[in-house]
């Protein structure tokens, strides 16, 4: 299993840029745009794959893992 999958990864539509914007919290911010969700999520978890893979390279320590620590209920406002 790729490390990738243990960070939360947001895809969300701009009214201002008129696109999908993707980023993943604690990792990297708003990294990549287009007109079609899957494609922009599709670039998102291929960037954040090699945002992981540079930052081991270069012997660095990854943030703390995102996905399954209710992080995206902290987002929102809820309660865990």
């Amino acid at each position: 299993m790729k490390k990738s999958v243990k960070y939360l990864k947001i895809v969300e539509w701009s009214d201002e840029d008129q696109c999908f914007i993707g980023q993943c919290p604690r990792v990297i911010g708003p990294c990549c745009h287009g007109a079609d969700e899957v494609e922009v999520y599709i670039e998102l978890c291929r960037i954040v794959d090699e945002w992981i893979q540079m930052m081991q390279d270069d012997g660095k320590s990854l943030p703390p893992l995102t996905a399954g620590s209710n992080f995206a209920s902290r987002l929102l406002g809820k309660a865990a």
